[in-house]
């Protein structure tokens, strides 16, 4: 899983007291209106005023420039703010003496564009969650919207009355459009928040309440005019400025990068809105048997009331179909497969031709990054989005349902292993283009394991845990897919297995760390070394990288393995360092790590708190990670290298093929992969690649490693060419600290020139 964040020179974070700025005006404004007395005062009604309104335009579209303009919700609310502004502005420059202003005038061309623009917002807020909401929250949606409808058309009934002018149509069209937007407005706010199924990100509150208490002014406002009681100066104008603040506050929020799980989800009782808008409706009708209400108001009462009792009349059906549907993306969820499978696999059982069937297990790679760093709400949108990728791409008789988290099962009913490798390879096709996640770019990846009816397996439970079993090997493997074969099922018992002991190794001390140095070949100085783990199994003795790593990528110990690797280095460099040794300590650092965005803060932090210089750490990256992760790895690199820690390329050449990035992102060093330099003694092409490589490191400005020198024919080409460093077992295989101290005194006992210098094993 791979995420794609926005350039750090756009996060804003220096802007803050912009929020500051907005709530100290608000506050100035409003004791100015309450102290100036009777009649227009310039200082306060309009200095301050045009302030209150401008200053938070200035904080949107500065939300809207770190959001690279790409989220409607940030850009619609931005130019609903900015004509509401400029409006504003007009009305209280342009007004007479008395505070008077001819209506309609321009102004109300940008107060009244505001509703639209900011319902547009709303809109492209939740446009994407709206398909994968349950049929039920939805409805609840709905008489929440028109609860809050009903009542405000029943307060807003004099001024829809007053407003009908038939002899100024323009004017009376514009009155009564004002009431119209507030009272559209209220209702899909009452039909967000009726909707708990909703997550619209962090201080999303304070969006529907800046939104309410505009709403709630101009409510005010109206039936102040209609009274002819208002005038400009009166408290009442502060309400707005206090709703534009309120909507800033998410702004902000809203144009930075999540950092972990939102923080505004919301804790409303799913029912609470639903059942106060159904109160609401009942209170209108019983009223209108008493006091005449507007028609408008008792017909919106009466909707609510009626589609609240919808659920009552078809109680069964809904929960009959909620009981097999999958609440986040409308699937069938596993009760539902369990229920049909059997008829259908039967139906291919008995079919005139013996056929088969196929059952598909996908799951999603390294999902657990997106929810542990972006936060569920981003995860979910993802499994919403993945959801409706896999259903295009599948037959039409095929069946899909969510099992439950990340996982999916796809039956297909007379296919064979063909046909089933041949739609597994069109799925994975389907997930490798990005998803778009506000503004956020993520791509995916998925492993599939596949079972065959009648061979695999007689029900859907044996088809399941063979194809779970399949799709382990095929994450093992990293090969997309994989068909169950009958030895399979030892390999699910042993890494099962493992998966325990594994876990139980990162938390007793069963994790080691070798060094391997790196050698100038120019000087034949020991100037780095390489952090590289192994398991001390206490059973099945030392274990190496490739025996683990991968399982710990997918159960989500990565991070965690990282940080014991990245701790025992830097407990060790402090000692070489006392003991004047001056060795740079490079660790490989995995792209499930650098996707927490708080990880390069947490490396730093590491680094101080033992009193290193940062240049004692290197980091070794992916290429893989750099190129498809362009943006993230910008940002995460930039602020590594601005505290000083130095960042190299891994396993270099062996991933894209564009190269555009060595010129983009901040890059020490490169380390050419061994499978260029082992070839290079038997393999003219392979040399001459090998040091046109050098030579392209070099004209970038960046050093050159290379790994896998396991002879001296190697060693000395690579110095010929100019390589800056080398490392591989022909200096020294990776070795305990310990022995590495041995090493390098030896290495120092030695006259410098000499041919032993170079190779010392222990």
């Amino acid at each position: 899983m791979r995420v794609n964040w926005r350039d750090r020179r756009l996060r804003g974070d220096g802007d803050r007291w912009l929020i500051w700025a907005v709530f100290v005006l608000v506050a100035a404004y409003t004791v100015g209106l309450l102290l100036h007395g009777a009649g227009p005062n310039p200082l306060v009604d309009i200095w301050l005023s045009v302030l209150t309104q401008w200053v938070p335009a200035a904080v949107f579209w500065l939300a809207a420039v770190r959001t690279r303009f790409a989220r409607g919700d940030v850009l619609f609310a931005t130019l609903a703010v900015t004509f509401n502004a400029a409006a504003d502005t007009y009305e209280v420059t342009a007004m007479d003496a008395a505070g008077g202003l001819a209506f309609p005038s321009p102004a109300d061309v940008g107060y009244l564009l505001f509703y639209p623009l900011m319902l547009a917002a709303l809109v492209a807020l939740v446009r994407s969650q709206m398909r994968g909401l349950a049929w039920s929250v939805l409805l609840d949606s709905a008489v929440g919207a028109l609860g809050a409808a009903a009542v405000l058309a029943a307060l807003l009934a004099p001024v829809l009355t007053e407003a009908v002018d038939e002899s100024a149509i323009l004017a009376t069209a514009i009155a009564v459009a004002y009431p119209g937007f507030d009272l559209l407005l209220v209702a899909v706010i009452a039909g967000i928040a009726a909707a708990p199924g909703l997550r619209i990100g962090p201080r999303w509150a304070f969006l529907v309440g800046g939104l309410v208490v505009f709403a709630a002014a101009d409510v005010v406002y109206a039936l102040v005019e209609v009274s002819g009681t208002y005038l400009v100066g009166l408290p009442l104008d502060a309400a707005w400025a206090l709703g534009l603040a309120l909507m800033v506050v998410w702004v902000d929020a809203a144009g930075r990068p999540h950092r972990g799980p939102s923080a505004g989800d919301r804790k409303t009782p799913a029912l609470f809105v639903p059942a106060v808008a159904v109160a609401a409706g009942l209170g209108i009708l019983i009223l209108g048997t008493q006091v005449v209400q507007p028609v408008a108001a008792v017909i919106l009462a009466s909707l609510t009331v009626s589609l609240a009792a919808i659920p009552l009349v078809f109680r069964q059906r809904l929960l009959r179909r909620q009981a097999r549907t999958d609440d986040l993306t409308g699937l069938p969820n596993r009760r539902a497969l369990y229920a049909d499978a059997p008829a259908l696999l039967t139906l291919s059982r008995d079919a005139t031709r013996q056929r088969h069937s196929a059952l598909l297990l996908l799951d999603l790679d390294r999902f657990k990054e997106v929810n542990d760093s972006l936060g569920h709400d981003v995860g979910d949108r993802l499994l919403v989005q993945v959801s409706d990728r896999l259903a295009a791409a599948l037959p039409p008789d095929a069946t899909l349902a969510r099992l439950g988290g990340d996982e999916f099962a796809i039956l297909l009913v007379n296919a064979g292993e063909a046909e089933a490798t041949t739609v597994a390879l069109s799925l994975r096709d389907a997930l490798a283009q990005t998803f778009s996640l506000e503004g956020l770019a993520v791509q995916t990846s998925a492993s599939i394991g596949i079972a065959l009816f009648p061979e695999q397996g007689h029900d859907l439970g044996d088809l399941l845990r063979r194809a779970d079993m399949a799709m382990y090997k095929a994450k093992s493997g990293r090969g997309g897919h994989h068909v169950y074969q009958s030895e399979d099922d030892s390999h699910g018992d042993t890494r099962l297995r493992t998966l325990q002991e594994l876990r139980l190794a990162v938390s007793d001390d069963q994790l080691v760390v070798y060094y391997q140095p790196k050698i100038s070949l120019r000087t034949g100085e020991v100037t780095g070394v390489e952090a590289l783990v192994r398991w001390q199994h206490p059973t099945r003795g030392l274990l190496l990288p490739v025996d683990f790593l991968d399982l710990a990528e997918e159960s989500g110990l990565m991070h965690a393995l990282t940080r014991i690797v990245l701790g025992t280095a830097l407990d060790q460099a402090v000692l070489w360092q006392n003991a004047g040794r001056s060795l740079t300590i490079a660790v490989n650092i995995s792209a499930s790590s650098l996707v927490n965005v708080e990880f390069p803060e947490e490396i730093v932090r590491m680094v101080t708190a033992r009193r290193l210089p940062a240049s004692a750490l290197m980091l070794e990256i992916t290429e893989d990670f750099l190129m498809s992760d362009r943006g993230r790895a910008r940002d995460v690199l930039s602020r590594l290298r601005e505290a000083g820690i130095q960042i190299a390329v891994d396993d270099f050449g062996t991933g894209y093929s564009s190269l555009s990035y060595l010129r983009d992102l901040p890059i020490d060093e490169l380390k050419l992969d061994r499978s260029f330099v082992v070839p290079m003694a038997d393999d003219a092409r392979a040399a001459s690649l090998v040091a046109s490589t050098i030579d392209l490191a070099h004209s970038l400005g960046l050093r050159m490693v290379a790994e896998g020198v396991e002879s001296s024919v190697a060693y000395d080409e690579l110095a010929r060419y100019g390589c800056d460093h080398a490392q591989g077992f022909f200096m020294s295989q990776p070795i305990p600290a310990l022995e590495l101290e041995r090493w390098l005194a030896a290495r120092h006992d030695l006259e410098p020139g000499s041919a032993d210098r170079i190779r010392l094993l222990p």
